[in-house]
């Protein structure tokens, strides 16, 4: 039997689309996967300059557990790395004997990035075996042509990051076994409920429908 969905529930799913990406005024990182064991792109997003003076470069600093680091070539940016001795060698994935690892990834402006623009970084790192379950920080100094700015505040155990005012850019780790994707219901009739996915994609067909339906009377 076909279930109908509430108005109330309708309206609620469309104010989440429409507010599906809040701004943020932190430096920030995200990933699509950080999954322990494996390699993740972490993409750093710079948002405005200090006090609206235009950013000239981006120091990230690696985390310690953290021994393959490769940062991706902007436009417009020289990327460097800065790299310190370990305490004792250590053998990669690949059977290769690592002395040194990336302590810190720098982006250094051509031409320094507007206060009223935004600018991404990707850095691709390797993630440790045993990090599953854990956080890790990637303290963040944001140089500008008028002072800086540094995004290296770790929140203590227990505390909500988002009291801290320069919040350090930090990526949470998970295992093989939460990184899968959830499955998705299969619908119980070509009419009858489907989930909230399938709710929001029928809403989007309804409203690309209607906007080309009225293109259409309008032309005509």
């Amino acid at each position: 039997m076909q279930r109908l969905v509430p108005a109330t529930v309708i309206g609620g799913i469309l104010l989440l689309l429409l507010g599906a990406t809040p701004a943020s005024a932190h430096v920030s990182v995200s990933t699509a996967r950080a999954v322990a064991g494996e390699y993740a792109v972490l993409t750093f997003a710079v948002p405005h300059g200090c006090e609206g003076s235009p950013t000239t470069k981006i120091a990230i600093k690696i985390p310690e557990v953290i021994t393959t680091t490769k940062p991706t070539v902007v436009a417009d940016w020289k990327a460097e790395v800065v790299r310190v001795k370990l305490a004792e060698p250590k053998t990669d994935s690949h059977g290769t004997t690592i002395t040194e690892r990336v302590d810190q990834v720098v982006y250094t402006a051509e031409q320094p990035l507007p206060d009223e623009l935004r600018q991404t970084f990707q850095v691709q790192v390797k993630l440790p075996d045993d990090a599953a379950g854990t956080t890790l920080a990637f303290p963040t100094v944001q140089t500008c042509a008028k002072g800086e700015t540094a995004w290296i505040q770790v929140p203590a155990a227990g505390q909500d990051p988002e009291t801290l005012e320069l919040p350090a850019p930090s990526v949470a780790v998970t295992g093989p076994e939460s990184s899968a994707a959830p499955a998705v219901p299969a619908a119980e009739s070509s009419l009858g409920w489907t989930g909230p996915a399938g709710l929001v994609a029928g809403l989007l067909g309804l409203a690309a429908g209607g906007y080309a339906l009225i293109r259409t009377r309008r032309r005509s």
